[in-house]
């Protein structure tokens, strides 16, 4: 079983409901990771993605990898409510349901997952891979 931690003032899912998905991806993809997931508001996304995507905005998921010192690997996954209520809305899926979509898509980028830019995305293998766990999950 992988480590995952899940953190933030408000919990927008259940942390059950978080550390099975994490699981899900870890247990499909083969990988063995420890996982942090944090729920942020809308300000505290804006500066992170500020800082470390040089863009001065929300975003709905920012995750980050690092070998940890003693062998394995470790991921931070951020995850922003305010902008994924959005993105739920203006795509027509519940809420939940695109959170989960979130959480899945930061452990994919965590293992070492990517995706084109632009619409090319929704395309790509890691999408559909993606949409294959969120399937399972929502």
């Amino acid at each position: 079983m992988a480590d995952v931690v899940v953190a933030g003032r408000r919990l927008p899912l259940p942390k059950a409901a978080v550390v099975r998905a994490v699981a899900e991806v870890l247990r499909g993809e083969r990988a063995d990771a420890a996982i942090s997931v944090t729920f942020l508001g809308r300000d505290a996304m804006r500066r992170m993605n500020a800082a470390w995507k040089g863009h001065d905005r929300p975003t709905d998921v920012i995750a980050f990898a690092l070998e940890s010192p003693g062998g394995g690997l470790v991921g931070d996954v951020y995850v922003c409510p305010w902008v994924a209520e959005r993105e739920a809305r203006a795509r027509g899926v519940p809420a939940r349901e695109e959170l989960l979509r979130l959480v899945v898509h930061g452990v994919l980028h965590v293992i070492g997952h990517d995706h084109p830019d632009g619409d090319d995305r929704v395309g790509s293998p890691m999408w559909l891979r993606q949409e294959r766990y969120v399937e399972r999950l929502a």
